[in-house]
């Protein structure tokens, strides 16, 4: 005879799938895009609207291109944060949060993965950026998840204040 749950455990446990589905599809997002950009832009630019443009660049830097002495930091800090994310994943206890979480999880992973893999060797890779708006520092789909998923939380924490408050 198999051993029930108790329905929260098996909630908490969808929330957690729901993590790392969100995760997954935003990895798999990225790198395709990063791998159309590699091939498609490499040959130039495409305008997209007005000013804004599909543009292939190459960042060996921090974010905004910022701080290419400490990539191996950086990398080292994603890693830890990776794991604090998969760790934090298994108390989700909202579905919203499990989709914010598995934002940030899939973008952090796919920079990751670009710094691990991509030349000019392990650790110091240089991270695809592609989306130029020409106002703003270029970027890519794992940069937008990451940000997305930042914005979520901190909308979803003045909830919380809310809700805890009354």
């Amino acid at each position: 005879m198999q051993e029930r749950r108790p329905v929260a455990e098996v909630t908490r446990g969808r929330r957690y799938a729901l993590v790392g589905g969100v995760a997954a599809a935003v990895l798999v997002a990225d790198q395709l895009s990063k791998w159309w950009a590699v091939n498609r832009l490499s040959r130039g630019p495409i305008t997209v609207v007005g000013s804004a443009r599909l543009a292939l660049t190459r960042n060996s830097g921090g974010a905004f291109g910022l701080g290419s002495g400490v990539v191996p930091v950086v990398v080292l800090a994603v890693i830890a944060l990776v794991v604090v994310l998969f760790v934090v994943g298994r108390s989700v206890d909202r579905t919203a949060t499990a989709v914010a979480l598995g934002l940030v999880l899939g973008g952090a992973l796919g920079n990751l993965a670009d710094r691990v893999f991509r030349s000019p060797g392990f650790g110091r890779g240089s991270v695809i950026d592609f989306v130029d708006l020409r106002w703003w520092p270029v970027f890519n789909v794992a940069d937008a998840a990451i940000t997305c998923g930042c914005v979520l939380l901190v909308l979803m924490s003045f909830g919380r204040t809310r809700e805890a408050a009354s």
